[in-house]
């Protein structure tokens, strides 16, 4: 009963639910402000990630008439449902453990293809062009970026589970315990090319520019989510949030944990700002200092510079250990 009433805390209260929320739309409220200072605009105050969605949440809900009504209505649950569970697998530091279960970062890369896929699901069941055309972009996207996502997780897990005797560990709760003991994996000089593939992993699964091309405003309208409105596109805009908080949560957990000592509300705050750095190294500067590329481009990109250093930790990694 304990454990059932700590689970259901950790889905709606913290680290999921209320906290990741107010987190993400936070972190996206400071991107847009330093994107619109890098750029010599004022740009929206911090708090209208929040405007944003209460208008929405006022807005009516319309469906096309040859839309597929459950798909479409489903979709945006389907992201939001993952992304809220996915938040509370990610251990912080000094704070939370996470879910002690080995096999939880298999666990974690399956839910973060579910946003994608509720988009693709979503743009193919409105029946628009547009959001056809986003599918497909999406698809292809989604092809590109989980390959060197997927060299990564095995290249840390390989890491930790030779430096302890196993042969590869996909605990995360192991792998910070792991870098608690021994240091951070950011500073270990194998595991630099991988921490440099998952940041260029990050703004391609956030879908932000460069990569926002499933959604490109100026080609296809919004593309998978051209057609939705009211409470569904909010699902939408806060499944993006919390994807933020996912993604940046697990670059933390797998190179750089390190908590600051052992109170809960320093480390609580100490993981805020790596949040912040994070977002600002990986998405921000990258948003604000470059433009759109087309899909080829964006599949070659992720298949030739972010594989090839994944593969390259690999390696070392194997031959360290």
């Amino acid at each position: 009963m304990n454990d059932l009433v700590q689970l259901i805390i950790n889905l709606l209260f913290f680290p999921g639910g209320l906290f990741a929320i107010v987190v993400g739309l936070f972190l996206m409220g400071i991107d847009r402000k330093f994107v619109a200072r890098l750029q010599r605009r004022v740009g929206p105050p911090l708090y209208q990630p929040v405007i944003d969605l209460v208008k929405l949440t006022r807005k009516e809900i319309v469906v096309p008439e040859t839309a597929h009504l459950q798909a479409f209505r489903l979709a945006p649950l389907l992201g939001f449902a993952g992304m809220m569970v996915a938040v509370t697998l990610i251990p912080i530091a000094g704070v939370y453990q996470g879910f002690k279960f080995s096999g939880d970062l298999l666990v974690l890369l399956y839910l973060l293809s579910l946003p994608a896929i509720a988009l693709m699901i979503g743009g193919s069941a409105s029946s628009s062009p547009f959001g056809a055309v986003g599918f497909s972009r999406e698809m292809v996207m989604m092809m590109s970026y989980e390959l060197p996502l997927l060299v990564v997780l095995v290249t840390v897990a390989l890491k930790v589970g030779l430096a302890t005797g196993g042969i590869a560990t996909f605990s995360l709760s192991e792998i910070v315990r792991y870098q608690l003991e021994n240091g951070a994996l950011l500073f270990d000089y194998t595991m630099l090319p991988a921490l440099l593939a998952f940041l260029a992993f990050i703004p391609g699964n956030m879908g932000v520019v460069p990569f926002d091309i499933p959604e490109a405003e100026t080609e296809i309208v919004e593309g998978p989510i051209l057609e939705y409105s009211g409470t569904s596109l909010a699902l939408f805009k806060l499944t993006s949030s919390l994807k933020m908080v996912v993604v940046l949560g697990l670059a933390i957990a797998l190179f750089f944990p390190t908590p600051l000592g052992e109170n809960m509300l320093l480390n609580l705050l100490w993981y805020i700002l790596k949040y912040l750095i994070l977002m600002v190294i990986s998405i921000t500067v990258v948003r604000a200092s470059t433009g759109r590329v087309r899909i080829d481009q964006a599949f070659k990109f992720y298949l030739k510079y972010p594989t090839a250093l994944a593969l390259i930790s690999l390696v070392l990694t194997l031959l360290k250990g």
